[in-house]
């Protein structure tokens, strides 16, 4: 649990969310925290794994720099190791079929079997992969999975976790302009906006000066005019709904009128309007109904209506009212209605899908799995330390801190789950050494089990990026000399002025 300098509080145990909070002021420390950072959005987990072993790389390091061997020679060691580390996981990876649900499941299971949401573990994969598999976009062999613009997580407190869904469609927080349009609509044909339906106002600041008493009447009537024949050409295309980015129209027709011109004339013809949508809503809208975005009402096509969606309907949950665009043909884009008990927790409950969906989109586009529980980084670590037999010259020894650096790992989940660090991890370097690579570490019970039978597969992709970064991060801090602190400091205090000063 964090406070942050706001005064909130953060419940968490991902390692990039904790870190993030954390205000350091050593340089190397805000360097591993990059790290994190860099990890998460590249593949969402691995975020405390990538810190652990950067953090034991550089504390290996320190050794080697005692026995007087040079920065470059360890940063050149480093460099054959992380290439062989790399070697090994292709070696010991194997392919996963993307579309087989069941692989999938048990692959995504993994990056949220540490997390809060373990209890809805099988709810959570099902939702982190049915919105994958809705915006992954294949287009012509280019694969595209755009999480964070398409797949939109909408976190409404109260109700059970259990509620959770994917919504085959949009969910948008808005209600409609005017209370008699209608709420609920089978099959909407939809005209999706990017221009305001109000009357056409001048660049900067216009004054009229009007001499005959007629024509104050007769400037309201062309501004009248001007919203009729918008909301007329929108009319033409037999729309059941009308999204706007923009607003629908404040004028005002007489004073005894008290109703929005545009808005009155949708609702006169049956048409339910929203205003002031998001951008990014109105893009994803686009995409799960099939409609084009208009820019000007002149430019109005019958293809840019969009027919894709099954229904839309207005619930209120809560205190407040959500727009619903579902049963779409085939979406392009989703909305992930996550429900639980307070803000904190529906918080960690995003963060941990997030980690879900990373780890299902990286699998889509590197499909390999290599084992889990500290079994990959053991193969690595007894491979490297049979490669750096073979190694002559100073440059063994930084080649074997990576290799014992790397045992950090299993050791810390033998740790984690209460066992006896020595004497697991002393079996399972025998099991390697025998060249039995799938086993690892039950992070339950302590004890060493075979990754194929325990059915513990992780992303390839995960593994390689936290090798990658772990062992870049050390390399350049040890390329620093030194640290030289470039902040004028602030006078403590204002002393009296100079004697020469005061002669004058």
């Amino acid at each position: 649990m964090i406070l942050d300098p706001m005064g909130g509080i953060l419940l968490t145990n991902d390692g990039n969310a904790i870190l993030r909070e954390i205000d350091v002021a050593h340089p190397a420390a805000k360097n591993m925290i990059e790290l994190s950072r860099t990890q998460d959005e590249e593949c969402g987990d691995g975020t405390t794994s990538v810190i652990i072993l950067a953090g034991e790389i550089l504390a290996q390091s320190l050794a080697q720099l005692e026995r007087d061997i040079h920065p470059v020679v360890i940063i050149s060691a480093y460099n054959k190791a992380l290439k062989e580390a790399l070697e090994i996981i292709q070696r010991i990876s194997i392919p996963i079929n993307v579309n087989d649900d069941e692989e999938m499941l048990s692959l995504i299971k993994t990056s949220i079997g540490t997390k809060f949401v373990v209890r809805w573990s099988d709810l959570m994969c099902r939702l982190a992969l049915q919105a994958v598999r809705t915006v992954a976009h294949d287009d012509n062999g280019l694969k595209t999975v755009d999480i964070k613009r398409y797949a939109r997580v909408e976190k409404i407190p109260g109700g059970e976790i259990e509620e959770s869904r994917v919504l085959s469609g949009v969910m948008l927080n808005k209600d409609i302009t005017h209370p008699n349009m209608r709420r609920r609509i089978k099959n909407p044909r939809i005209v999706l906006l990017d221009c305001p339906l109000e009357y056409k106002k001048g660049e900067s600041q216009t004054n009229m000066e009007i001499s005959k008493d007629g024509d104050w009447e007769r400037a309201q009537t062309i501004e009248e005019e001007q919203v009729k024949a918008l909301v007329m050409r929108i009319l033409e295309f037999k729309p059941d709904l009308v999204i706007t980015e923009k607003g629908v129209s404040g004028e005002l027709l007489a004073a005894d009128d008290q109703e929005d011109l545009a808005q009155h004339l949708l609702e006169k013809y049956n048409v339910s309007a929203l205003r002031r949508v998001r951008k990014s809503d109105n893009n994803r809208i686009a995409l799960a109904v099939g409609a084009t975005i208009v820019n000007r009402v002149e430019d109005l096509r019958e293809s840019d209506v969009g027919t894709q969606c099954g229904l839309f309907n207005i619930e209120k949950i809560g205190d407040e009212y959500f727009t619903f665009l579902t049963e779409c043909e085939t979406p392009k884009a989703c909305t992930i209605l996550l429900r639980g008990p307070s803000k904190d927790i529906l918080n960690e409950i995003d963060r941990n899908l997030a980690d879900a969906m990373s780890v299902a989109r990286n699998v889509v586009f590197n499909p390999n799995l290599a084992p889990g529980g500290g079994a990959t980084e053991m193969a690595i670590s007894v491979g490297l330390h049979q490669k750096a037999r073979s190694i002559v010259g100073v440059e063994g020894w930084p080649f074997r801190a990576v290799a014992d650096a790397l045992e950090v790992i299993p050791r810390t989940l033998v740790q984690n789950s209460g066992g006896n660090a020595i004497r697991v991890l002393t079996e399972l370097r025998a099991k390697h050494a025998n060249g039995e690579h799938s086993w690892g570490v039950d992070g339950n019970t302590g004890k060493i089990v075979d990754m194929k039978q325990y059915g513990l597969y992780e992303s390839a992709s995960v593994k390689i990026q936290t090798l990658k970064t772990a062992v870049e991060a050390a390399r350049m801090l040890l390329r620093v000399d030194d640290v030289v602190q470039a902040v004028r400091k602030e006078k403590e205090q204002q002393g009296p002025p100079p004697e020469e000063m005061q002669q004058e």
